[in-house]
Formats: C-alpha cells, structure tokens, sequence
C-alpha cells in the first residue's frame, strides 16, 4: 500500500467513528465556526511524514496524519477574516478534537451543521421585505 493510499485509509477510519459532540466546539464559537467552515478551501499539502505507526496506534496515527500536511496559517486567517494569531490558538483544538481533518475535509457533523446555518440565512433573507413593499 502506497503512503497516499494509506494515510486515505487512515483518515476514512477516523471519519467512520465521528462524534458529534465536537459540534460544541463551534456551534457556539463564531471564531471556530469561521474556521471550519473556511478549511474545505484551505491548500493543504502533503509532505513525507515518519514512519507510520501500527493501525491500533490511535493518537498516533492522528498525529502522523498531522506531521505529513502543512497549511498556512496565514491563508486561513485571510479566509475568515480573524488574525493569524488567533487561527494559531484555535487550530490546535479543532484538530484534537478531529472537527477537521488533514485531507481538507471536515467531521460530518460539523458539516451538516455548517450547511444548516447557511439554509438558515438563506430563509431569514427571503422572509425580509423588500423595498417595493
């Protein structure tokens, strides 16, 4: 099995044991919901990572998933509108907490939520009046 085929494997079986107790991490957070909702259009490059670790290795896979990308801060600030700084602080814990994952992607329930919230803005602006009325 290639490398590329593996950390796909590796990062299907993280997305197959999803909670949605991570959605707490965003629902009521307008800085982490920005950041999710901006990482599908983040560039995420792959790079040469140690060794992976057993199958049974749990934390460690995730953290090998993580040692082989690099994304930049910086491109995810300019996305969301926050500061670099703060993208830097909030990162850590959306990683830990697997609201997103190294492929780009984010947890399925934090993406269900996010287009929730979108079909909620769309509703709200079609019941405003418009001017002729």
């Amino acid at each position: 099995m290639t490398e590329r085929s593996r950390f796909d494997a590796i990062v299907q079986g993280f997305k197959e044991s999803e909670q949605p107790e991570c959605l707490l991490l965003i629902s009521e957070d307008p800085a982490n919901l920005k950041i999710a909702a901006a990482w599908t259009g983040i560039r995420i490059e792959r790079r040469n990572a140690a060794r992976c670790p057993r199958d049974d290795a749990g934390d460690e896979l995730w953290d090998w998933l993580w040692d082989g990308v690099s994304y930049s801060f910086a491109e995810i600030a300019l996305r969301t509108g926050l500061s670099t700084h703060l993208v830097e602080r909030r990162l850590p814990g959306l990683i830990a907490n697997k609201v997103i994952y190294p492929d780009g992607t984010v947890n399925s329930f934090v993406q269900r939520f996010l287009r929730e919230q979108v079909l909620k803005l769309f509703r709200a602006a079609a019941k405003k009046p418009t001017r002729s009325q």
